[in-house]
């Protein structure tokens, strides 16, 4: 393409810039920083300043020209951001108090980046959620300041323009787009109180009846909220710390939905099990959820919360639309194998499968094209570097730093919308100098003993296909139409539904009828002539079935009391007894 863009890579080598598709050499209007010392890097939103820091200076770019714009002396600063229309740059350090217990100085700069003079400094101790957020128009900035948020207009840091105080405000996030904009708010649940999110149109905050929308639930502590592009509606993921039924490490998850029209719900995900990712369609109309125990589930939802596509099951943890949300990417990256799906979303084809092992890092190219992956430190010590595919499968280009040195963040260089037209979707991989990047198969371990044998393939679960390539019972191998798929949607869909209700509703009586509706074994029962001796049998197989049903709870994952662990330390006792008794001694 015509488009130069780049991606700065930063790590132990220093920070460098290297030119994208499809040349991938090093930038040489950027003068590499050799310096070990890069903490962070910003791009503006439009992608045309560049700022970074390395241990002595903040420094700006053009990113076009490569010249040096702006020179800030901020040794310790750690973390960077530009406000969206490239007014001014925020730059935050570590928050240090005096030797003597003195309050600390203000750790939090907003620079003005046209003069480079300091319009504020606030203390913000905290790392996390450091940088005040703008509205894209930068009419309004906000940052939560003691548990409630602050508003300035228009840039002017010395006025408070207007507060919004709820007994604690956890979090916020402002909506993207065009005026007026909207609020999202996180207020955590205390002494059996609910948590709710609230969604408010800036400034109308008076009281609860003055929300847009308002949404409570007990399970949570803590939320993450995503706005649609739209800013018509909040998908909100409220995870617990622990899962009380001791089911999964990961906490409990639940995901709700709530539109600025008032309208809200919980989204019903047919699988339980953990909630790894939910993504919005930059359409604003469909989202992704990719959850469930592994292998996990990947469903498309509409703005009625019901399924629109569900992808089945498979290796996968994270989801990614292209900036254009006309292609979807479903992958399984930290604890899993890297595998990647790439899918039409129009058509809901399957594009490709490329497979990007060790990725820490995942990003579409604003061009809707190009995809990076990355093996960083400190998530990763080991085989740094990073790739560039074409989401067609091919793998273009890649880099490994030497093996001694580290790579600590790749990124692409971004653009407004816009800039990069739809293409149509490709489905034949296009050129690319590289061999695919087949990683080798891992060997499974094979006992000794079967080492010469045929190998028999055993999978300890079988993946579930996407709904539109399931066997259908006396059809043809055709994929479904539009019409028919949806049919089959809410039909699967009321059947989940009706058969966790009933898995629920059976729970407790499964555990008592187990016993009565096991299928009678067709051994002849054998006896020892002796009916005494026969009712001590029956009765000891009756004790070792009770302490087999403790055991597969226990195995699922139920707390056991003290008495049925007892039982269960008797099973041997029990099984010599029994075969005492059987073999008449």
């Amino acid at each position: 393409s015509s488009y130069l863009f780049t991606l700065p890579v930063r790590g132990s080598e220093g920070l460098y810039m290297v030119n994208g598709p499809p040349g991938f050499t090093e930038s040489t209007a950027f003068q590499r920083d050799s310096g070990k010392n890069c903490k962070a890097v910003a791009f503006s939103k439009d992608g045309s300043l560049f700022a970074w820091c390395n241990g002595e200076k903040v420094n700006i770019v053009n990113v076009t020209s490569a010249e040096l714009l702006r020179s800030f002396d901020l040794p310790k600063a750690v973390c960077l951001e530009f406000s969206p229309k490239n007014n001014v740059l925020a730059t935050w350090q570590a928050y240090t108090t005096a030797k003597d217990g003195t309050a600390g100085v203000p750790n939090l700069q907003l620079h003005d980046v046209k003069t480079g003079k300091c319009l504020k400094s606030f203390i913000q101790k905290k790392m996390q959620n450091w940088c005040p957020c703008w509205a894209d128009d930068e009419s309004i900035c906000a940052r939560n300041v003691n548990n409630e948020v602050h508003f300035f207009e228009n840039n002017n840091f010395n006025t408070i323009a207007n507060k919004l105080h709820l007994q604690k405000v956890n979090d916020f996030v402002l909506s993207p787009g065009a005026q007026p904009t909207k609020v999202a708010v996180y207020v955590p649940g205390s002494k059996g109180a609910p948590s709710f999110v609230r969604l408010y149109q800036y400034p109308n905050f008076g009281g609860p009846q003055s929300a847009l929308a308002n949404k409570s639930f007990f399970k949570a502590d803590k939320v993450t909220m995503l706005w649609n592009k739209k800013a018509t509606a909040v998908l909100v993921i409220a995870s617990t710390e622990v899962d009380k039924t001791g089911a999964s490490y990961y906490g409990e998850q639940t995901l709700h939905y709530i539109a600025t029209n008032g309208e809200s719900a919980v989204v019903q995900l047919p699988k339980n099990g953990p909630i790894y990712d939910v993504v919005w369609n930059p359409n604003s109309v469909e989202f992704c959820a990719v959850y469930g125990f592994m292998p996990a589930k990947a469903t498309v939802f509409n703005l009625k919360c019901d399924p629109v596509f569900d992808f089945g099951t498979g290796p996968r943890n994270a989801a990614y639309y292209s900036p254009h949300g006309h292609i979807l990417v479903l992958a399984g990256f930290g604890n899993l194998r890297g595998q990647m799906e790439v899918w039409d979303v129009k058509n809901y084809k399957l594009i490709s499968k490329p497979v990007a092992s060790d990725s820490t890092y995942f990003a579409w190219c604003p061009d809707g094209e190009h995809i990076v992956t990355a093996t960083c430190a400190p998530r990763l010590r080991v085989s740094n570097g990073y790739k560039i595919w074409h989401y067609t499968g091919s793998l273009l280009h890649s880099y490994e730093v030497p093996s001694n040195e580290e790579m600590w963040q790749v990124t692409w260089q971004p653009f407004l919308d816009g800039v990069f037209p739809v293409k149509a979707v490709k489905y034949q991989a296009v050129p690319s100098e590289l061999p695919s990047a087949e990683p080798k198969p891992a060997q499974a371990y094979r006992p000794p003993a079967l080492r010469n044998k045929p190998v028999t393939s055993s999978k300890l679960h079988e993946d579930e296909p996407p709904q539109n390539m399931k066997p259908q019972l006396g059809s043809s191998d055709k994929p479904l139409s539009k019409t028919a798929l949806k049919n089959q949607r809410k039909h699967e869909a009321k059947k989940a539904a009706k058969q966790e209700a009933k898995a629920d509703a059976n729970q407790e009586s499964t555990q008592s009828s187990a016993s009565q509706n096991a299928p009678r074994s067709a051994v002849p029962v054998v006896t020892s002539g002796d009916p005494e001796v026969d009712k001590k049998i029956k009765n000891l197989k009756k004790k070792l079935k009770a302490i087999e049903q403790l055991k597969e709870q226990a195995a699922a994952g139920k707390q056991l009391e003290k008495n049925q662990l007892e039982k269960i330390q008797k099973e041997t006792a029990l099984l010599q007894e029994l075969e005492d008794l059987e073999l008449g001694l």
